[in-house]
C-alpha cells in the first residue's frame, strides 16, 4: 500500500505522519489520531456530518467535508475540529449559544452544524435567518428541525458583536 508523509496541524497542534495515499482526512482524523469530534455519517459528502475548518491563508477559514478530501492532499495545512474551538476551558460563542439555546439534540450533527455556523458568522457577523439556513445547506440535522439553530447562531452573532466569548 502506497504511503505518504504528511504534516497537519490539527487544533493548534502539529502531527507528522505517514498515511495510506487512498485515505480521508476523516479516516486520519479519526483512526489515526483519534479525534472523534469529527463524524462519519455518510461518507459521500451529503450530510455534513464530518465538516472541519481549513485555514486557507489571511485568517481566513472555509469548511470542507472531511469525508471526501484526501489527507495526502492536506500536506502542511492547518485545520480546526469543534473540539479547537473553545479556548482554556472556555466555549466558543458558537458552542455555548448551541448549549444555551438547546440547539443539540442527539448531538450527532453538532460538530459539523457548529463549524458551519462559525464559517457563516466568520463571513457575515450578522446573518439574518435566511442567510443562516442557507449557509447551512449541506448539514442535515435529523432531530431540531433547525429552527434551534438557526436562533442559536443568531444568539451567536450577538454575543460575538457585544464581544462576550
Amino acid at each position: 500500500m502506497k504511503k505518504r508523509a504528511i504534516t497537519l496541524t490539527i487544533n493548534g497542534e502539529e502531527y507528522s505522519l505517514n498515511v495510506p495515499v487512498h485515505h480521508t482526512l476523516l479516516q486520519v482524523l479519526r483512526d489515526h489520531l483519534n479525534l472523534t469530534d469529527v463524524k462519519y455519517g455518510c461518507g459521500r459528502g451529503e450530510c455534513g456530518a464530518c465538516t472541519v475548518l481549513l485555514d486557507v491563508g489571511k485568517g481566513k477559514r472555509k469548511p470542507i467535508l472531511a469525508c471526501i478530501a484526501l489527507a495526502a492532499t492536506m500536506d502542511g495545512k492547518s485545520i480546526t475540529t469543534a473540539a479547537g474551538l473553545s479556548k482554556d476551558g472556555t466555549l466558543h460563542p458558537v458552542q455555548k449559544a448551541f448549549v444555551d439555546e438547546s440547539a443539540i439534540q442527539c448531538g450527532f450533527c453538532t460538530p459539523g452544524m457548529v463549524l458551519k455556523s462559525v464559517s457563516i458568522l466568520e463571513k457575515n457577523s450578522k446573518p439574518t435567518e435566511e442567510e443562516i439556513r442557507f449557509g447551512l445547506e449541506g448539514n442535515i440535522c435529523r432531530c431540531t428541525g433547525y429552527a434551534k439553530i438557526v436562533t442559536a447562531v443568531q444568539a451567536a452573532s450577538k454575543k460575538m458583536a457585544a464581544g462576550k466569548r
